[in-house]
């Protein structure tokens, strides 16, 4: 399956975000926040609002897509529960929220949206991150 040449990744996505590569159905992309492991998946199709929106056989790849970066985000990060959501309120443009939490995070057992400023990545954690999740994202990457 492939990408929609008329897609763009909305603005605040990619101010809010780092690349971490592409796969089959979506952009995978960082949340510039180091308090939790925080992963995107956007489909890189043009004005997607919703996940009913996708064709049936997108909504499965996506699926697919989405089960196996959880699993794989679990794996490397030892969380308590995985948060899975595709909100929408600030940004129209469908994108899936990967959050690992853990018991005693700084919202838990809240949202963590609003809870406190972003804490950016810096180098080394970045590197980081990219490096322990590189086994889960070499098998959802194409590009």
């Amino acid at each position: 399956m492939t990408q929609d040449q008329d897609f763009s990744l909305h603005e605040r996505l990619a101010k809010d975000t780092i690349s971490l590569g592409r796969s089959n159905l979506c952009e995978i992309r960082l949340m510039n926040d180091q308090t939790w492991p925080w992963v995107l998946l956007v489909p890189a199709l043009a004005d997607m609002r919703e996940i009913y929106d996708l064709s049936p056989e997108q909504q499965h790849l996506l699926l697919q897509e989405s089960s196996a970066l959880s699993r794989g985000m679990m794996d490397v990060f030892s969380g308590d529960k995985m948060n899975v959501a595709a909100l929408g309120n600030m940004v129209p443009q469908l994108h899936v929220h990967h959050i690992v939490r853990f018991e005693g995070d700084p919202a838990w057992p809240a949202p963590v949206w609003g809870r406190q400023p972003p804490m950016p990545y810096d180098e080394a954690r970045l590197a980081e991150f990219k490096k322990a999740m590189a086994p889960v994202l070499s098998q959802l990457c194409t590009v």
